[in-house]
């Protein structure tokens, strides 16, 4: 075996269709793009959601709501979830995100009050409802909003 003659195993090069060189190659005549009409013309491609001249389904259906730009994307963290944490530790976003409660910090992080809260906690969000201050204080932790 020499390198000038190595071949590549047959079958597995395939030579490219060579369309509309006449009708003897068997890719004349319409070149593989069927009869007439738009999408056998030069430049004829059709855009998505043409339907012929017909009003577009995307026109005809009604337009609801709009998005607003200016949203908060606030990531709720009620007491409940806080069980995770030993007594007397800080509780601040970047915990949060290492002990797997939240997934991402986002525009905020506000504690909410569902769940109850029997160990004291050094707590430090972007936000605290009213009810979650109350059980955090009663239970003898602290609140810092940031």
């Amino acid at each position: 075996m020499k390198l000038n003659e190595l071949k590549p195993p047959r079958g597995s090069r395939r030579k490219r269709k060579r369309i509309g060189r006449g009708d003897g190659s068997g890719h004349g005549q319409t070149a593989t793009k069927g009869a007439k009409g738009q999408k056998a013309r030069s430049g004829g491609s059709i855009k998505a959601g043409f339907e012929g001249g017909q009003m577009p389904l995307s026109r005809r259906l009604p337009k609801r709501g709009f998005r607003n730009l200016f949203r908060k994307n606030i990531i709720a963290v009620n007491l409940g979830q806080l069980g995770k944490f030993t007594g007397g530790a800080t509780v601040d976003p970047d915990a949060l995100l290492e002990q797997g409660i939240i997934k991402k910090v986002g525009d905020g992080v506000k504690i909410l009050g569902k769940g109850v809260l029997d160990r004291p906690l050094k707590i430090k969000a972007h936000a605290v409802s009213s009810g979650a201050r109350e059980k955090i204080e009663s239970a003898g932790g602290s609140v810092e909003v940031i």
